[in-house]
């Protein structure tokens, strides 16, 4: 069963005085892309969070985002008292020499003077990240289940278009029998219209009209495409991540059409290539977002 590398998880949920919102988002990528956005009170974690979602969903682009939200009446930006106090004295010495009031103008203008507030920087609290990890094992799960979804979708559209190069793959066998008839005699119409009056080695020609029939066979071809799209298949079935191998296997299944086409010399054959390159492209695009 293969996955999709789309997926989203989401979870809410309180904490002490917080609420916290964790938030998942993947993507397609050929390698694992994780952005992330958390609070510097978490960041110690960041690298902790990085190891489960590359354990759990091996790759694609992730955006990940905690978002944290203070329910209680605690703040971690407090006045700083004895700065406040010593502006203010200077600034009522000032006022006094000058002869201005002191107003209540002055209090505003001291809070915006450096160091005048400071943040308290809290520690984090291990029992509050114990609720926060479960929960992101949770979001990520959620995101696997999504992409396990999708898989399926994108599971039954590539075999619709693997069976579809297969069921061509036994249209060409008709044409086969006509078309090789069919270069026998242009080659013998050939050796006629240059008029060799009968100069022509009879065992020769025949040794070199079979090498030549030998360089246009497609039986190799057909036995090839048909064992590499039963192997992709097959490799559709397993239980572990098999996105680029099953790209790499695309590839060979692409080569083998290729060369049956240029080989084919026959017009309903190649109409048949055409159609099969048609299924393997749309193969192609839903691979792009297979894990």
């Amino acid at each position: 069963m293969i996955k999709s590398m789309t997926g989203y998880g989401k979870a809410e949920f309180e904490t002490g005085n917080k609420k916290i919102t964790i938030e998942l988002k993947t993507l397609n990528s050929k390698q694992l892309d994780i952005n992330s956005r958390i609070p510097a009170l978490y960041r110690e974690k960041d690298i902790l969070i990085r190891k489960e979602m590359n354990e759990k969903l091996v790759r694609g682009k992730m955006d990940f985002s905690l978002y944290l939200e203070n329910l209680g009446t605690e703040s971690n930006s407090v006045i700083n008292e004895n700065i406040v106090t010593a502006y203010f004295e200077q600034l009522s010495s000032i006022q006094e020499k000058i002869g201005l009031p002191v107003t209540p103008e002055v209090m505003q203008s001291i809070l915006r003077l450096p160091d005048a507030v400071k943040t308290v920087y809290e520690e984090l609290d291990e029992k509050e990240w114990e609720t926060i990890h479960a929960n992101l094992l949770k979001v990520i799960e959620a995101v696997d289940q999504f992409r396990c979804q999708e898989g399926i979708a994108l599971e039954k559209d590539i075999r619709s278009n693997v069976n579809e190069i297969l069921d061509l793959l036994k249209q060409v066998e008709p044409f086969e029998k006509q078309r090789l008839e069919n270069i026998k005699t242009r080659i013998t119409d050939g050796l006629n219209e240059i008029a060799l009056n009968g100069n022509v080695d009879k065992n020769r020609f025949e040794q070199e009209l079979i090498y030549y029939m030998e360089k246009l066979d497609i039986n190799e071809e057909k036995v090839r495409l048909a064992n590499h799209c039963e192997y992709f298949l097959e490799t559709m079935e397993s239980s572990e991540v098999v996105g680029k191998k099953l790209g790499f296997i695309a590839q060979e299944i692409g080569r083998e059409i290729n060369t049956l086409g240029s080989k084919a010399n026959e017009s309903n054959i190649q109409r048949i290539v055409v159609q099969m390159k048609d299924s393997l492209e749309r193969i192609k695009e839903q691979m792009l977002n297979v894990l």
